[in-house]
């Protein structure tokens, strides 16, 4: 899926699936949805990314026509959905429970939605058939759902979604429910089903990992508005506010003030007794204005003797030691009290060591390493 290849969001003449227009919810007093515009495109992973309550499920529960837009409008291909009922969409959704029923099998699970559409009974089972292949589930069409195990039944539920062929799949947390090995096995599942399919995905989810792992683009929200969206690389290499850098992976978010000093370069007044820091921004910001400088722990380098030669340096104590089998990430108080966090990979055993708690060592980071962020 994450093939340069694949950007329609890049071309100004691709036609969006799915356009929200200026839309606005509000629940009584609470407003779920902040006026969102936003386009998706056909055969889109998509991701919505962000704490609960930030508005997503909202969204999606508005595409899917449990709920309607108080203000604004979304377009399927065109065509404002808001009077079309629910069952009438090429929308389908599959939510966090699964709701399979329990007395019937795999097999008459994925066929019901067809069966009540009066489908012809040998294109039912073409088409369950081929489902199960799409699903690799054909071994245990027979079983029922409490006969099988929590990752195959939201195979299940997959299978069933896409049985009717949706134009627009949404999965509302679909791998909630599943261990943390599953979920990465089952998120590369999705990929290669949603590949296959040529289905829109939109999938809601709290979890970054998640959405950086399956999404084409992954739209980060806070309080009902889009903060960012962009491709997984470009969200976390070039996050465009603190919300965002601090939302995605580990981050060190150091506030200061900038002075400009030559072309997209600045010096960083951080901390009282400590030299400017050096950061490169594309992105103009004035003589003293308030800035947040980004970077990413696995962009620090962490020696014991001082390096010579780095645009930024700093020196500090090890106060933590975070073990994650084959990267380490310290946590290093400075003297002003900040601490900054820096990793590195564990190419050696454990007894090899060349860091430990209360170590004295020296920081450093290239200018480029960090983002400079107004906000």
């Amino acid at each position: 899926m994450n093939s340069t290849a694949f950007a329609p969001w890049e071309d100004p003449e691709a036609t969006p699936l799915i356009q929200f227009q200026n839309v606005t919810k509000r629940f009584g007093d609470f407003v779920a949805i902040d006026d969102l515009t936003i386009d998706i495109y056909e055969k889109e992973f998509f991701a919505l990314l962000g704490p609960s309550g930030c508005g997503k499920t909202t969204m999606m529960r508005m595409l899917a026509g449990f709920e309607t837009p108080t203000q604004g409008k979304i377009n399927l291909a065109g065509k404002d959905i808001a009077p079309v009922p629910p069952n009438k969409r090429a929308v389908n959704m599959m939510f966090q429970s699964y709701a399979l029923f329990p007395h019937l099998s795999v097999w008459e699970n994925i066929a019901f939605g067809l069966k009540r559409e009066q489908m012809p009974k040998n294109d039912i089972n073409d088409r369950v058939e081929e489902m199960l292949r799409l699903t690799r589930l054909e071994k245990f069409a027979r079983r029922k759902p409490h006969q099988i195990s929590g990752g195959q039944r939201q195979r299940v539920a997959l299978a069933r979604s896409l049985a009717k062929a949706p134009k627009l799949l949404l999965l509302d947390e679909p791998l909630g429910a599943l261990d943390k090995k599953l979920r990465q096995e089952t998120q590369f599942e999705l990929m290669d089903i949603q590949e296959k399919t040529g289905t829109t995905f939109v999938i809601v989810t709290h979890d970054q990992e998640e959405a950086m792992t399956v999404a084409s683009r992954v739209a980060v929200m806070d309080h009902g508005k889009i903060i960012q969206v962009a491709t997984p690389d470009r969200i976390y290499e070039t996050p465009n506010s603190v919300y965002v850098a601090d939302f995605i992976g580990e981050v060190n978010i150091i506030e200061g003030t900038a002075t400009p000093n030559g072309e997209d370069s600045y010096a960083i007044s951080w901390a009282e007794g400590q030299s400017p820091l050096k950061a490169a921004s594309a992105k103009p910001f004035s003589e003293g204005q308030k800035c947040h400088v980004a970077i990413r722990p696995e962009k620090v380098t962490i020696n014991a003797q001082k390096p010579d030669g780095v645009d930024n340096l700093v020196q500090g104590k090890i106060l933590d030691i975070a073990y994650l089998g084959n990267i380490s990430t310290y946590h290093v108080e400075l003297p002003s009290g900040t601490v900054i966090k820096a990793q590195a990979a564990n190419t050696r055993r454990i007894a090899r060591r060349s860091f430990t708690w209360e170590d004295s060592v020296w920081l450093s980071w290239t200018a480029t390493a960090g983002v400079l962020l107004a906000e």
